[in-house]
């Protein structure tokens, strides 16, 4: 090779080794600034740390409560989240509040302030990090924050979140983060004891922590339920009762992702995806949100390059969604759930992010006027749907204990009981963010009131409002995304108690001019600001002013407009429970009759020799008329039934009593539809185990009343409802959006079998209606045979419905003939578990079913058998079968009536 050549050749190779060189550097570098790119990304995106370790609690020096408990001055260990009560029982400081009678003895804790310490190190990413704020999403109530010997906030709301820039402020090592809570008594009660006039509060503490003319719970912006309730005691505990959290971020954090809803129907979505956004540094970023459909399919739903400025930013992106799989309430259709995810980018990689889901649905609240006033009914998908359900209370009295699987349990059992409507009551706590979800997955449509359950705030006190605004605001915008959001209410019962029950004319007659500011605070507060709160942030769910009201309107709780409450049953004047059957309201949000729990809940809180109709155990857990409410249970108990001296029979018999009167009022509102479109009885669930007007109790186990309304709150049934004149009118119920065809079967029979009528007639109900089929005199059904032994029975066989029967006495259940039934049961095993085969030769009413202390589930229970029928139950347990005979008892009707109720 020539040497010219040669050299050609080489300086060729070399050129050709250092570019091959200089590229792999170059793709090494680049490699290694998008590994720095990606890590300086992922430190920008903003880091959570949940301070939730290591927290201690004690009574805070120099109290006055000290001296009488010492106990409480050590360091003790504390759960954040958490109470003051739950943590002084866990340290064994005091007994479990639940069991026995120890309220009296607990005053003290709600009079104390107490003291939270814990010490953290701070992330590297928060150490290094643009911003940081301590988050506190709830602190109950007078709360004085301190991080590292600097006071960060003083806290006055339990309903809000509390955030905190601490930039600059974080140690690596040993953040000390120290928490004071004042007792909201002993802050409020200067000021209230030196009013001229005193607002009315609602229950009157019986133990001397604060006086009787001078109650604080108006004034504290903390669930109202602490002071006393009549199914709950009187705790007014304090704590961190929701988690607190560091949060750290540079460049982005997304405030909110609000999902607002525009128009819905079954050909297209148009929603609104509304970021709110914090931003340290002001720059162009690429929004992108995603869309998982129900099926799991994952999409592009929108993307947008927007400029945000340094500071709080907002930032609205158009999503549409063709042929919507929509949300339904439960009996109405599927609940179909979308999940939207946003992504911020900086064009290099995402530095913030948020996800959220929710349910494609229109709803609306309609009041259209008609001759007798002005409907009120909600409308979902176009649909109009008759809420069939109940009230919820707090399912605590210390919620932090509050599990996700206590919150199924008792949300399944509202659906399972075919209810499609709750009202989440405004004298707890805005529920969870786990309750809504179960809600949405479950069909459960939600009345969410504001936190005020009775009783007349300062609402004239303009810093009182604005603190209320900023409440109201948080929680809107953390629940507007749940498709179980039916309605935002200002309150429970105020604007009628300050009407009718006496506040307001005694306070006009005292000082006019006071009662008209007190007035006029209200009408501001539940009249304008809510009302703005939920058109700017609810997403076009719609506002009631209170519960019951007519919007404010001059009249309240009147069945010609707006919602109910009833309480002349059960409540004054204790009418019967026939008296359901003369009013008729446009939407009953409220009404209901008291029961106890079963046997095995009360054994849980009062020994067998602590229990009886009025011991004091038994006392301190009947909240109603301060412990005398037995008295008034066993009115009722004795209008159907006749009184009773044996406690057991006493739980029995108020548990029928219950059931049977709400059934009668639940079929009258169904069958007046359209002009009654809502049944809502109180309540659902319980704040501890007592006597209530539940039909769950606290544990979880069903009361008569829940069984009942699964029957009386299903989509198709049948109401034969009889009233004191001994006129029945038989209306057939169907809530499904179509026909149905099927045959009604009517007998008139003998209590010991003897078959005196039967007729059968096709039927076909029309979509979304109650058809009024008969009318009967007495006279007409007995055909002179002897009322006091002989019933009516109304059956509806509808294909592919659950069969549905009415039963008419023609007597009060004490001045019929009852025999023995003659009842067999017999329990035997099958592929699933325990079937359990009922018989009965004669009536057999108000059977109850129950395995004493052996978990069982029964899959009906408090059923009524008719002379010579069987009826075969599914049992499951983890028990043996022979110790599930061994246990096995079924209580009738006429083991107490026809004869000595046994223990």
């Amino acid at each position: 090779m020539d040497q010219p050549i040669l050299e050609s050749v080489c300086t060729m190779s070399m050129r050709f080794l250092l570019q091959s060189l200089l590229q792999s550097l170059l793709r090494l570098l680049f490699g290694l600034w998008l590994v720095a790119g990606a890590a300086s990304a992922m430190a920008q995106t903003p880091g959570e740390l949940v301070i939730g370790k290591g927290w201690t609690f004690r009574l805070l020096p120099g109290n006055a409560q000290l001296a009488s408990h010492p106990e409480a001055a050590a360091w003790k260990a504390a759960a954040v989240p958490g109470t003051v009560h739950t943590d002084l029982f866990a340290n064994k400081l005091v007994p479990d509040p639940y069991v026995g009678a120890p309220e009296a003895s607990l005053q003290w804790i709600g009079l104390a302030d107490w003291e939270y310490r814990t010490r953290f190190d701070a992330p590297r990413a928060a150490q290094g990090s643009a911003r940081s704020d301590l988050v506190f999403e709830g602190l109950d109530t007078y709360a004085e924050v301190w991080l590292n010997g600097d006071r960060l906030l003083a806290a006055d709301n339990a309903f809000r979140t509390w955030r905190v820039p601490v930039q600059g402020k974080l140690r690596a090592k040993g953040n000390e983060l120290r928490i004071v809570l004042r007792s909201p008594i002993t802050r409020l009660l200067p000021q209230v004891q030196a009013m001229p006039h005193k607002l009315a509060g609602n229950y009157p503490s019986p133990y001397g922590d604060e006086p009787a003319d001078a109650m604080t719970g108006n004034f504290a912006r903390k669930p109202g339920y602490h002071y006393g309730w009549d199914w709950g005691p009187r705790y007014v505990t304090a704590g961190i009762w929701k988690p607190v959290v560091l949060q750290s971020w540079d460049v982005v954090r997304i405030a909110d992702l609000q999902l607002r809803q525009d128009h819905v129907d079954a050909a297209r979505a148009e929603m609104t995806a509304v970021l709110s956004a914090d931003v340290v540094r002001g720059g162009s970023f690429d929004l992108r949100l995603w869309q998982t459909a129900p099926d799991g399919k994952r999409s592009l739903a929108a993307q947008q390059r927007a400029l945000l400025r340094a500071g709080d930013n907002r930032v609205e992106l158009p999503v549409h969604v063709d042929h919507p799989q929509r949300w339904f309430p439960n009996g109405y259709g599927a609940q179909a759930l979308y999940r939207y995810t946003l992504e911020i980018s900086d064009g290099k990689a995402v530095v913030a992010s948020k996800s959220t889901r929710t349910g494609l649905r229109s709803i609306a609240l309609r009041r259209d006027a008609d001759d007798k006033g002005r409907s009120f009914y909600f409308t979902v998908n176009d649909i109009p749907v008759f809420a069939k359900g109940a009230n919820t209370i707090p399912f605590d009295m210390f919620q932090p204990r509050v599990s996700k699987a206590q919150l199924r349990s008792v949300l399944q059992s509202a659906r399972d009981a075919n209810m499609n409507f709750l009202r989440s009551w405004g004298g707890g706590y805005y529920e969870s963010d786990e309750f809504f979800d179960l809600a949405d997955e479950l069909g459960l449509l939600v009345w969410q009131d504001f936190m005020f359950g009775g009783g007349m705030p300062p609402a004239y006190e303009d810093a009182f409002r604005a603190n209320v605004i900023a409440e109201a605001r948080d929680n809107v915008r953390r629940l507007r995304n749940h498709p179980s959001i039916a309605l935002w209410c200002g309150n429970n019962e105020e604007e009628i108690a300050w009407k009718y029950w006496g506040p307001g004319q005694a306070m006009m007659k005292a000082d006019p001019a006071f009662a008209t500011k007190v007035w006029s605070g209200y009408v501001q507060l539940f009249g304008t600001d809510l009302r703005k709160v939920v058109a700017e942030e609810g997403g076009g769910v719609a506002y009631w002013a209170s519960s019951p009201s007519d919007d404010l309107a001059e009249a309240a709780n009147t069945p010609a407009s707006g919602d109910m409450h009833y309480w002349e049953v059960w409540g004054n004047p204790a009418h019967p429970p026939s008296k359901y059957l003369e009013i008729t309201p446009r939407f009953m949000s409220e009404y209901g009759l008291q029961a106890w729990p079963v046997q095995r809940t009360i054994d849980a809180f009062a020994k067998r020799g602590e229990q009886g109709i009025a011991t004091p155990v038994i006392e301190a857990h009947q909240k109603f008329l301060a412990g005398k409410g037995n008295e008034r249970l066993m009115k009722y108990v004795d209008y159907e039934f006749g009184e009773t001296s044996d406690f057991n029979a006493f739980v029995y018999l108020s548990q029928a009593a219950q059931a049977e009167g709400i059934e009668l009022a639940a079929l009258h509102h169904r069958a007046n539809r359209p002009f009654t479109m809502g049944s809502l009885y109180w309540q659902l669930n319980d704040v501890w185990p007592g006597a209530s007007w539940s039909s769950v109790d606290w544990f979880g186990r069903w009361k008569a009343l829940q069984f009942h309304a699964r029957r009386f709150y299903a989509p198709v049934a049948v109401a034969a409802l009889r009233d004191t004149a001994g006129h029945t009118t038989v209306s057939l119920l169907n809530d499904r959006p179509h026909a149905v065809r099927g045959e009604l079967r009517l007998r008139v029979m003998t209590v010991d079998g003897k078959l005196l009528r039967e007729e059968r007639k096709p039927v076909e109900l029309a979509p979304l209606s109650a058809t009024r089929m008969a009318e009967y005199a007495d006279a007409d059904l007995l055909a002179g045979a002897a009322p006091a032994s002989t019933i009516a029975a109304f059956d509806l066989q509808v294909v592919g419905e659950p069969a549905a029967r009415g039963v008419v006495y023609f007597k009060a259940a004490k001045q019929m003939t009852w025999n023995d039934p003659r009842l067999q049961a017999t329990l035997r095993s099958s592929s699933d578990g325990y079937v359990l085969d009922l018989h009965a030769d004669q009536l057999a009413r108000a059977v109850w079913i129950d395995f004493g202390d052996i978990d069982a589930d029964v899959a009906d229970n408090a059923v009524t058998l008719l002379p010579g029928e069987s009826l075969s139950l599914r049992v499951r347990s983890k028990a043996g079968l022979a110790s599930l005979r061994k246990s096995l008892r079924v209580r009738t009707l006429a083991d107490i009536l026809a004869g000595p109720a046994g223990l």
